[in-house]
């Protein structure tokens, strides 16, 4: 036979290969796209929704998007939802469906709103091979840019595009995918659905109905999908005899199994779902509450220990722009690298959370332990300072004492609420640590703007020494109004404190729970321009504080003496802050060391305080009894900046610093 010949023949027998290919498979989905062009005002979403295989069409003009006609084998759905959406002019929004578990999804100003939940057909019909029907007229209202899938269709504004459909035996269509699936040819369909992580192992979903009898003592349904050979490897569910109890209406219960998470709401990109999905329902029924919860066996691939999981359930009672993955109802049983059990005590569908990228601290225990007494050591030392300065301020005018009784009061409420937040986080959970949440992150607000206080008072009797320091109203007003502030705006803004959980590297499934703010992007916008802002502000004003004093005293007499300049420094570092500094220093090999050292610094700083103030108060009548100010300034001053000319101090003088000032000729003057 020629050359040319055979070249013929394998070009026309190709030929058939493709026609007899394309002509066994159907446009599955369906992924429609556009512009919609509306007013501006309340916006809404018309469903009306019915059984059958007639089509689709999706409309819309100045106030309201349309999604109508017969698609769905199994959903049924008439309503108005009110959007709500303070959007532009201009909406994108996409309609998804998937024949083959009748789920109809529509992603509308970043938002997803599932019009038809996921399920098994059962041989029942689907609705596929949908095409652009009849063209409608052009208005300045409606939907502008329309693609399906990847082809564009038209630019202009048209009110309504209408999709023609034919039914096929889902039977069929779902072989006709899994065959696809086998031989790798997804990529089409896996381009069109263009939500992250879907992971396709069968296309259909597989359900077991059960018929709960009078003497029903709980059953185990398993899945037809296994991870091996074994059946053991299928995801089981146990449904106690608590359900039958809790069904009123209908004594059937339907077990869904999907290997397609795909169809479900996006999570954190931090995290990932199982490919296994089960859906639990009882028609026409809400069952929430259960006495006995709702067993589930998941088997999976091997999870690492430094990978945390959670059960948790699709939530479909609330608002449907609002589904996600959701934890409350549901706990992990036992589990195993490749095994997780799940106890849920409602009905919808459920699956196994993971986190991917884990933050997990080292040495928790520890750092708990040292935390919590220190934190205990505080609180009475705290105490201890209040009553030495209340008693002080009766005889002693000084405004520095105020701004100290300040410091002293804010830390030990700090200290007080941090010794109490592990368990008030496990008894009151999530509705008490909203309250003391807030109060604890008031309370460090607060003693950062007290020690803000100590610095602005020294820098003010150093700089100004001949100007009278500020009220003490105007202290307690910066020291425990003006905190308040941030505080009340976070809480109105909600969503912002609650239970914080704090996964340890060792069991990173089991975590601290505390009352602080929580993780999400919200939590985390307020702790950076809040917390981290106040934090690095203070620790570089406190380091040039106390360079300014450092350059004062070096050449000073007294500041041989190493005692009394070791006192001086240490003693301004703890009422500037200056030790929490070493929280930006957690990075690198020395980051387990600064975090311990930071730990016992900030956990003991109640403690230190009460030591300068002893400290000082043993020196005060080492030196002869001569009472010494306590200010940041006064105890560096009367211990190791002596004036070039001292007069007679008697006890008022040596309280008021501006009295002691008014009388020194240049306190800072080298000699």
């Amino acid at each position: 036979m020629e050359p040319r010949l055979m070249n013929n023949l394998r070009v026309v027998l190709l030929f058939f290969i493709l026609i007899s290919t394309a002509s066994c498979e159907n446009d599955l989905d369906l992924k429609f796209c556009g512009l919609w062009q509306h007013g501006k005002g309340s916006l809404s979403l018309n469903v009306n929704l019915s059984k059958g295989c007639s089509g689709i069409s999706v409309s819309a003009n100045q106030s309201a998007l349309s999604i109508e006609g017969q698609i769905t084998a199994q959903c049924k759905q008439a309503n108005e939802i009110q959007l709500g959406l303070n959007l532009k002019e201009e909406t994108p929004f996409c309609l998804y469906w998937d024949p083959l578990l009748d789920h109809l999804m529509l992603q509308v100003g970043g938002k997803n709103l599932t019009l038809c939940y996921p399920g098994s057909l059962k041989g029942s019909s689907c609705c596929t091979d949908l095409s652009d029907g009849p063209k409608a007229d052009q208005a300045p209202y409606g939907i502008k840019n329309g693609i399906i899938k990847t082809d564009f269709i038209s630019s202009k504004t048209r009110t309504h595009y209408n999709f023609t459909a034919q039914p096929i035996n889902c039977k069929m269509l779902c072989d006709q995918q899994s065959q696809q699936s086998t031989r790798g040819n997804m990529t089409e369909r896996a381009a069109v659905k263009s939500f992250a992580g879907w992971n396709i192992e069968h296309p259909c979903a597989r359900s077991s109905e059960v018929e709960m009898t009078e003497d029903f003592r709980g059953v185990n349904v398993t899945s037809p999908f296994s991870k091996g050979e074994s059946a053991e490897s299928a995801t089981t569910v146990h449904l106690p005899p608590a359900l039958k109890e809790a069904a009123k209406k209908s004594n059937k219960v339907v077990c869904t199994f999907f290997q397609n998470n795909s169809l479900f709401q996006e999570v954190d990109k931090e995290a990932r779902i199982l490919d296994d999905v089960v859906g639990i329902t009882v028609e026409n029924e809400i069952i929430v509450n259960l006495s006995e919860p709702i067993r589930i066996a998941f088997h999976h691939d091997v999870i690492p220990k430094t990978h945390s999981r959670s059960c948790v359930s699709w939530d479909t009672r609330k608002d449907p722009l609002q589904v996600n993955w959701l934890g409350d109802g549901c706990e992990v049983g036992q589990k195993g690298e490749k095994y997780t059990e799940c106890l849920c005590n409602h009905l919808t569908y459920f699956t196994v959370l993971v986190q991917i990228k884990p933050r997990p601290v080292r040495h928790l225990l520890a750092l708990t332990a040292i935390s919590s007494l220190g934190s205990a050591v505080s609180v009475i030392s705290c105490v201890a300072v209040i009553v030495f300065l209340a008693r002080k301020s009766k005889r002693c005018k000084e405004a520095s004492i105020h701004i100290h009784l300040g410091l002293a009061v804010s830390l030990a409420c700090l200290n007080l609420l941090f010794f109490f937040t592990g368990v008030l986080a496990n008894v009151g959970g999530e509705s008490v640590c909203v309250w003391v949440g807030a109060l604890l992150h008031y309370s460090l607000l607060c003693s950062f703007a007290w020690m803000g206080a100590e610095i602005f008072h020294t820098f003010w009797l150093i700089c100004i020494i001949f100007n009278p320091s500020p009220k003490p109203f105007v202290w307690y007003t910066v020291g425990f109004v003006l905190p308040a502030v941030p505080t009340v705006i976070l809480a109105a803004v909600g969503d912002i404190y609650g239970v914080k959980k704090v996964a340890p590297s060792d069991d990173i499934n089991n975590p601290y729970l505390m009352c602080w703010m929580k993780e999400n992007p919200k939590a985390l916008l307020a702790h950076y321009f809040t917390n981290m802002t106040v934090t690095m502000v203070l620790v570089s004003s406190g380091f040039v504080m106390l360079f300014m004093v450092y350059r004062k005293i070096r050449t000073r007499e007294e500041w041989r003496q190493n005692r009394k300049a070791f006192l001086s420094i240490w003693g301004l570092s703890c009422l500037f802050g200056t030790t929490w500094g070493l929280t930006f220093l957690d990075f690198g090999r020395l980051a387990d060391f600064m975090l311990f050292i930071s730990c016992i610094l900030n956990s003991l700083q109640g403690f230190l305080l009460m030591l300068r103030f002893y400290m000082l108060d043993w020196l005060r009548k080492e030196s002869g009894g001569s009472t010494l100010g306590t200010s940041s300034t006064g105890s560096t001053r009367q211990h190791m900046l002596k004036a070039q000319e001292q007069g007679k101090r008697d006890s008022e003088q040596s309280c008021s610093s501006h009295a002691l000032y008014a009388k020194m000729q240049n306190p800072f003057q080298r000699k």
